[in-house]
């Protein structure tokens, strides 16, 4: 799926809600998702503020969508290549579940 989609689908937003936040029209916010037409930059940098991620992961070039999450570029090695999102996501819920257990068991 096209990240700008899923991201708009997440956050529960039209594409028109999409559109009127560019200050463009539907039909572009339909062509990027499609993938018929590429955001320019300055698109690029607003995507990346509504969606509060990177460039990178908007554009699908890395999966971390915070690369200044300290945490997960901690959790984040080469076992990661190749997970989904929801993957990485349940494996770093189950690496923070075990931190705080061993960190509970050494109180």
């Amino acid at each position: 799926m096209n990240r700008i989609k899923f991201l708009r689908e997440e956050l529960h937003m039209t594409q028109q809600e999409l559109a009127d936040k560019l200050d463009g029209a539907k039909s572009t916010v339909a062509m990027y998702e499609k993938g018929d037409r590429k955001p320019s930059m300055d698109v690029l940098l607003k995507l990346s503020e509504i969606f509060d991620c990177s460039i990178d992961y908007i554009l699908g070039k890395s999966d971390i969508r915070d690369p200044e999450d300290k945490e997960f570029r901690f959790a984040y090695h080469k076992e990661t290549e190749g997970m989904t999102d929801e993957e990485i996501k349940d494996a770093l819920r189950f690496y923070k579940e075990m931190k705080n257990k061993i960190k509970g068991e050494k109180q």
